[in-house]
């Protein structure tokens, strides 16, 4: 098959199992990549399929094709075409016994948790004060390198949010979804910054009834001052104006200090079924 036919078949795979689990299997960075024949390979056996990402593995096989063994044959197919010699990743989008038992088969060891964290936005908020210098403002096209800037700063050792450039900030940007009013940024009014930007929370709706957190980014220099907690709940009155019903942040299971800020101070909770899980093979 050719990568265009490919993508078609792996994007109706992933809505089959969206629908039935609830969870969607493929995220943000391997969707995007679909797009684009050079950035992703593929194996595809009818109803399983299989996508390579920057050494990342996406594994779905749709639900009526499912208890047959496609997608160990497929995992299997794969790692004998890339060889022992690459390291991979793959994720598992809700902690499935069968995904962890068919890691442990493969020589996959489990390396990640991440957290999908919730919100109901009938659940009051905490007021909006800025503190004195610090100004919150809706994102423009003027703002565009300094948010790569503190990006690239902010998430350094963060490998899929800090490789973030122009051109992905751009394509991000055409998405469907975005809307500049929901790039909320704080800058520093005091005498001498020249409006520096210190932080940024760029928030994402879903649908009519579900918001996201996707972005908080804040200036290495400025951490301490709380100003991630206040672009936080910058997005979370902006979506809540927007009246979306629910809201959701992913957070690394291990970041103690974020989860207890969305948790003690914004009011998020996170259900066991709601982890993500990275398993890492070995070069």
């Amino acid at each position: 098959m050719d990568s265009l036919h490919d993508a078609r078949q792996i994007e109706r795979v992933a809505a089959l199992s969206e629908a039935a689990d609830g969870t969607a299997p493929l995220d943000e960075a391997t969707l995007m990549a679909l797009r684009h024949p050079d950035r992703f390979r593929s194996w595809v056996e009818g109803d399983a399929v299989a996508v390579l990402v920057d050494g990342q593995i996406s594994l779905v096989v749709a639900p009526e094709a499912r208890g047959h063994g496609l997608g160990a044959k497929l995992l299997e197919r794969l790692i004998g075409e890339v060889g022992p010699q690459v390291a991979l990743e793959a994720w598992s989008h809700a902690d499935h016994p069968a995904a962890r038992r068919l890691a442990e088969r493969t020589g996959f060891e489990r390396a990640r948790e991440l957290w999908v964290m919730r919100r109901r936005t009938s659940t009051p908020l905490p007021r909006l004060e800025p503190p004195p210098g610090v100004r919150l403002r809706s994102y423009t096209d003027a703002d565009a390198d300094a948010v790569l800037r503190l990006n690239a700063a902010a998430f350094a050792a963060h490998p899929e949010q800090g490789a973030m450039d122009a051109e992905n900030l751009a394509e991000r940007m055409a998405e469907q979804w975005f809307d500049p009013a929901g790039l909320i940024l704080a800058v520093d009014t005091s005498e001498g910054a020249e409006g520096r930007l210190l932080a940024f929370h760029w928030t994402k709706r879903h649908t009519h009834d579900l918001g996201e957190v996707y972005v908080v980014g804040v200036d290495p220099d400025a951490q301490g001052a709380g100003l991630g907690r206040l672009v936080t709940l910058a997005g979370l009155h902006h979506l809540a104006d927007l009246q979306v019903n629910e809201v959701i942040l992913y957070v690394e299971s291990d970041n103690a200090a974020a989860i207890r800020v969305y948790r003690d101070k914004l009011g998020f909770t996170h259900a066991s079924e709601d982890t993500h899980v990275m398993y890492r093979r070995p070069s």
